[in-house]
This record gives C-alpha cells, sequence and structure tokens, in this order.
C-alpha cells in the first residue's frame, strides 16, 4: 500500500460561460433543451444502486410550459425509504474505511464531469424543470456545484491536517470519524447545487445519506444521481427517494441510526423537524447533527449619500433575478426620501426593460415561479396590496397562468415599515419599499433590525464610511451574510461562505470548512512511548528533613 501526505489540487471558481449569440456553449445549450424536450423520461428512485420503480407516477412539467410533459417520477412510499436506510447502513463499513484521497479522487472527477459532458445536460435539465434561464443555470447548477465539490476537497484536507500537540514520550493524535449512522439530505427546489452538495458534502466525509429532494427539482436531481454514479460514487453511498415529508420523516426521525440532517427549505418545516427529533432524542444511538439553512425577509438599505443608479441596479437584479425565488433575494427595500423619486426612475425603466416567458427564448430576463401553489400565493399578496389605499404599485401587478406560472416583477411602496408584505416571506418576485425621512438613518436602522424574524442576507449601499461603520455595528445579527455596496445574492464558494441565524437557520456556512466539520465526529487518541510502572508521583516522596520532622512527633 503506498502512503503519504497527499495534496489536492488548488480548487479555483469555475469561470461563467457567457452564451453569447453564436458561442459554442449556447448552440450545445440549445440542442440538449431540444432534445431533453423530445423526451418524456421515466424517473426511477435509487437506491443501493438499484433503480426502483414503483408504478405510482407523478408528471413533471416545465412551470412555464405546463401542459408540456417532461416526464414522470415513480413516488415511493415508507417501504422506499427504510430500503434506503438499509442499503446505506450496509455501504457504511466500506465507505467510511475508504482512504479519504479516494473520496477526494470521486468527487473531484464528478466535478470535471460537469465541468464538460454532463454540464449542458445539467442546466438545460434546470432550466427546463425549475424554469431558469440560461444564466441563472450556468451559474447554479454548473459553477456553484464545480465549486463546491473542488473546495469541499481542500476543506477535507486541512479538517484532516487538524491535529494536537504532542508532548515529550507521547503522541497525541486526532481522528475525524464519520458520524455514527446515516444522515437525511434534504434539499430544496431553487438551486440544483444546494440539491448537489447537501447529499456530497456529507458523504465526502465518510458518511452514508438518504436524500429526498423537493418534488419540483427531481428532473435534475435524476441528473445529478446519474453524475455521481458516473464519477464512481459506491451504491448504497446516496441513496435517492422521491416520497413526501411525513413518510420519510416517520422512517427516518424514528430510527436508532439516524446520525443528522443537512436541510435547505422553509423555517416552518425546519422548525417542526428540530422539535420531532428532540421528541424522539432517547431513541438515536448518538445526539444527531442539525444543520439548516432556512428563509429569509432579505433586506436592502440605502443611506442618503448612496449613488442611486447603483441602488437600483442591485434592486433589479437582488430582487427579480430567478423571479426572486433565492432564499437570498431583496424583498424588502429601505429608501431615504432625498433618493427616493431618482431610484424608482431608474427601477421603472429596469422592469419596463425586462422580458418575460420561456427559457429557450434566451432574451427572457424572467421566466415563471415554480409551479402553481406559488403563483396562487403571490396572486394573493398583489391583489391584497392593489386594493389597499395605503400603498402603492409602482411597477408590475400583472399574472398570469393559461400557459406558465408568470407573475410580473411587482414593485409595492408602503408607508407603513410593517406593512405584511415587509414583514412575510414571499419567495417570488414581489418586492416592497419604505421611504424614509432622509435624516432618521439610524432610526431606520433599528426598524431593519426588527422588523423581520429572518437574518440571511442584507445590504447596505452608502458612500459615507462612518455610515457603513455604524451599520455593519448595529445590524451585525440581521444578516449572516452582509454586503457593502452590492446586491444581496450571489455568494461565492470559498469567497463569500453561505448561511444565516435567527429563524434563517443554523448559520453553518455552506461552501466553507465550518460546514463540513458538522459531519465528522473526532476521536483524540493519546500514545505514551514508554508507559510508567510504579502508580507513585514524586510528590509522594519524603524528604530528609520532613523524616527528622516527623520523627520529632510531627503528624
Amino acid at each position: 500500500m503506498a502512503n503519504g501526505f497527499f495534496n489536492v489540487p488548488t480548487p479555483i471558481n469555475e469561470p461563467v460561460k457567457g452564451y453569447a449569440p453564436d458561442s459554442p456553449e449556447r448552440a450545445e445549450l440549445h440542442r440538449e433543451l431540444k432534445r431533453l424536450k423530445q423526451l418524456e423520461l421515466d424517473i426511477p428512485m435509487h437506491i443501493g444502486g438499484q433503480e426502483v420503480r414503483t408504478g405510482k407516477l407523478q408528471r413533471i412539467s416545465p412551470p412555464h410550459d405546463h401542459q408540456h410533459t417532461l416526464g414522470h417520477f415513480h413516488l415511493g412510499e415508507a417501504s422506499h425509504v427504510q430500503q434506503a436506510v438499509d442499503a446505506a447502513l450496509a455501504a457504511r463499513p466500506a465507505w467510511s474505511e475508504m482512504p479519504w484521497e479516494h473520496r477526494a479522487a470521486i468527487f473531484l472527477k464528478a466535478a470535471e464531469l460537469l465541468a464538460g459532458p454532463f454540464r449542458a445536460r445539467l442546466n438545460a435539465a434546470t432550466m427546463l424543470g425549475q424554469s431558469k434561464n440560461a444564466f441563472q443555470a450556468e451559474i447554479d447548477s454548473a459553477c456553484e456545484l464545480i465549486d463546491f465539490f473542488r473546495y469541499n476537497v481542500q476543506f477535507m484536507r486541512e479538517i484532516y491536517e487538524l491535529q494536537p500537540q504532542s508532548s515529550p514520550g507521547m503522541w497525541n493524535r486526532l481522528e475525524h470519524r464519520p458520524l455514527e449512522g446515516f444522515v437525511f439530505a434534504l434539499t430544496p427546489f431553487n438551486f440544483t447545487s444546494i440539491a448537489g452538495n447537501l447529499p456530497s458534502s456529507v458523504a465526502m466525509m465518510g458518511n452514508v445519506v438518504v436524500w429526498k429532494p423537493a418534488n419540483t427539482q427531481i428532473y435534475s436531481a435524476q441528473v445529478l444521481m446519474e453524475l455521481f454514479k458516473e464519477a464512481g460514487v459506491p451504491d448504497g453511498v446516496i441513496n435517492l427517494v422521491y416520497v413526501d415529508g411525513p413518510t420519510a420523516g416517520s422512517v427516518l426521525f424514528n430510527h436508532r441510526d439516524f446520525a443528522g440532517i443537512h436541510f435547505t427549505g422553509s423555517t416552518g418545516v425546519f422548525q417542526n423537524i428540530w422539535k420531532t427529533i428532540g421528541q424522539n432524542i432517547h431513541k438515536y444511538k448518538s445526539y444527531p447533527r442539525i444543520v439548516g439553512e432556512t428563509g429569509g425577509k432579505d433586506f436592502i438599505l440605502a443611506h442618503p449619500s448612496a449613488h442611486a443608479k447603483a441602488v437600483a441596479t442591485a434592486i433589479s437584479r437582488g430582487a427579480f433575478e430567478y423571479q426572486g425565488q433565492k432564499c437570498s433575494a431583496a424583498s424588502r427595500v429601505y429608501l431615504p426620501s432625498n433618493l427616493y423619486e431618482e431610484v424608482k426612475g431608474y427601477l421603472v425603466e429596469d422592469l419596463k426593460s425586462f422580458k418575460m416567458g420561456d427559457v429557450e427564448d434566451f432574451s427572457n430576463f424572467i421566466n415563471a415561479v415554480i409551479n402553481e401553489a406559488s403563483f396562487d400565493k403571490l396572486a394573493k399578496y398583489i391583489d391584497g396590496a392593489k386594493a389597499d389605499p395605503a400603498v402603492e404599485i409602482i411597477a408590475g401587478g400583472n399574472y398570469d397562468k393559461s400557459k406558465g406560472y408568470f407573475v410580473e416583477p411587482t414593485i409595492i411602496v408602503a408607508k407603513d415599515p410593517k406593512y405584511v408584505t415587509m414583514c412575510e416571506e414571499l419567495f417570488g418576485p414581489v418586492l416592497t419599499m419604505h421611504v424614509y425621512d432622509a435624516n432618521q438613518f439610524e432610526e431606520t436602522l433599528d426598524l431593519v433590525d426588527s422588523t423581520s424574524p429572518y437574518a440571511l442576507t442584507g445590504a447596505v449601499f452608502s458612500q459615507d464610511r462612518y455610515a457603513i461603520d455604524l451599520a455593519s455595528r448595529r445590524l451585525q445579527n440581521a444578516a449572516g451574510n452582509f454586503y457593502i455596496n452590492d446586491k444581496p445574492t450571489g455568494a461565492v464558494v470559498g469567497q463569500q461562505p453561505f448561511g444565516g441565524a435567527r429563524a434563517s437557520g443554523t448559520n453553518d456556512k455552506a461552501g466553507s470548512i465550518l460546514n463540513l466539520l458538522r459531519w465528522v465526529s473526532p476521536r483524540a487518541i493519546k500514545e505514551t512511548f514508554v508507559p510508567p510502572v510504579d502508580y507513585r508521583y514524586p510528590f509522594l516522596g519524603v524528604a530528609t528533613n520532613e523524616t527528622l520532622d516527623v520523627a520529632a512527633g510531627g503528624f
């Protein structure tokens, strides 16, 4: 057996392809979109390396064209979740004992496969299944997931290098063991990269996984599973099941070997999961790791000194890219009275230029929201704003689901800073702005900090460094990712570790070493080379003068 302290390839962020007219990547992506649309896929679960079909089919259609059928997936039951657990636990001994460099090689290969032959396929699947335009798919399903694979390998190596000091005559070592049991990965619809990272980052550290994606992301999840298989992830290490949440929970959260959950989704669901785990804590072999990134009510705050055009551009991009369906998307904005009219003018001009429609038309900046439930929820909030004389809709306000679930990017201006859409998470292309007195910036800081239970992302725009310093201190707990003169979206792996606190999750920072540390259980080992053979410590010895004192009658 070869031995060595292995370096890994130095990770760099994957360059983003431009998809400009007549570019080779644009032509390849168009071909792949056309190919996939001509197919109706039969999508099985993947359990222990086997494709599992139940015959209980559920249809998948593009959100922007709900009359078209992309395929069907096979809906599972509790018995399939149990099979996935059994397969994971059966795979665990060999996987956990595999030398780390071989686990690293698998995911480095996954990165290269995704950068090459899988790139157009995964991007196209994300575009069709989740209604993302070409650029949003590229930065998500290609670049960010490639970055996760490469940087997580580097972080894994750094973790294994974390070792204690040793005193003379002994050797102290630290093992970073995988968790004892299996981990549940519960992933969302809005980022294919998150759906890929949550199970793979856990598996990379030697753990085995039961993975349940959102139903609205299954179309690209099956491509991810094929990517894992092609990269060499052994059978049973990552098991993909299609069941509803309660069905999965009834099996997984009652199992003795449940070791943790890696979650991205709604705050309500995560809090219920935490409660269930707490109620079942006596059933588990170990205390489970609970890692979650949940909702956000993300803010942009402009100081009176801010550049109006920069603020407007940050709003246009930060609020409306991917139809506002990012956990980090700006959904509440605080504008000073001296800048409002100028910023408003730029925004209205921007929104008028937005094109909305099918993802296959690369000139469309806006596509559809994910499903009918989301559409109906957003339409209800827009209708409420239209009927409320206390607010004004300055852009958008229309919606149509006859062909796809299209909601026009909408801007509401609310006099009341606690108006419902300033407080509640909408997860769509609806932004609410509040105009504050330009002389009340400090009071507005308190308003920003106290309005929402969430604390995921936030941005401050200012040309006044004292104001930036003040906002940074006063809002230190209001956002886990805090942006200065930039939009509150677009965290890059290895550059801006992502996650928030308060109602936004456990802030375990995906895209950093901090997250991977949650998926190991350290064991400290002390080896003494020449062990003592007498229990007596030196202090037990008796000096000559002490002997005389005792003889003289001392006790």
